[in-house]
């Protein structure tokens, strides 16, 4: 059957995923387009399919026609999409290999980006603190080009997190642009834990003083600073490179 309405209460159902408070109740989210589509296909987390399109249907997984008017009024993105599905948020597991923690960092872009990046350099765990942005917000899963999919995600007390590390042999690097080391001349150990500060107060006290040692990246004088996702990729392929 197709829905035609926009007060369908499945409708209904899906617009209040767009709202934070909605998908924690819920464990579920909102993804656009066919290649997000494909990637939470992947590891089978997707829940329901919705589109005017019936050749986005997939064996075993509800799927919903509906108008295009409604695919415009589910959808976030201003150039709109033809595919929409629910997906059940992605299960943590266990912290495992190289670990990046994200100190408050509040653009969604910048999270998206480095979940990117993350993946692209083998960063097996990323642990976001508990004031970073929601990792299910639309312009956070959009700029992860599915990579969100891919790779342990998890959120939590970072000063909590920084203990058991410690205690399993791990040595956390933080970054400061003014104290930190040169990344060129950074030996890292075979546990390592990258913390990539907000955008523009860096690293809190707190969790620098708990570092093993601060790192910077060295640039031309002619410019002021990095984004953090870009900041982010350059420590991550050098970690790589030194495994």
């Amino acid at each position: 059957m197709k829905i035609e309405s926009i007060n369908n209460s499945k409708v209904k159902a899906w617009l209040k995923l767009q709202n934070k408070k909605y998908r924690d109740e819920e464990n579920l989210f909102l993804i656009e387009g066919e290649h997000l589509l494909k990637e939470a296909l992947k590891v089978n987390l997707v829940k329901e399919i919705i589109s005017s399109d019936i050749s986005f249907k997939v064996d075993g997984i509800p799927f919903y026609e509906v108008t295009p008017l409604i695919i415009k009024k589910i959808s976030m993105q201003v150039s709109g999409t033809n595919v929409i599905a629910v997906v059940k948020k992605i299960p943590e597991k266990e912290i495992l290999g190289n670990v990046c923690m994200l100190d408050n960092i509040q653009d969604p872009g910048n999270l998206g980006a480095i979940i990117r990046s993350a993946t692209a350099f083998n960063i097996d765990t990323l642990v976001l603190s508990l004031d970073t942005v929601d990792l299910y917000n639309e312009k956070v899963i959009r700029a992860s080009e599915g990579m969100i999919f891919h790779l342990n995600i998890i959120r939590r007390d970072l000063n909590n997190i920084i203990c058991d590390l410690k205690k399993k042999g791990y040595t956390i690097y933080g970054t400061d642009v003014n104290k930190g080391h040169d990344l060129k001349n950074i030996v890292f150990n075979e546990k390592s834990c990258i913390i990539i500060g907000n955008e523009g107060k860096g690293m809190s006290n707190t969790l620098k003083s708990s570092c093993h040692e601060l790192i910077n990246i060295v640039i031309s004088k002619d410019c002021e600073s990095l984004n953090a996702s870009v900041a982010s990729s350059i420590i991550f392929y050098e970690l790589d490179r030194s495994k």
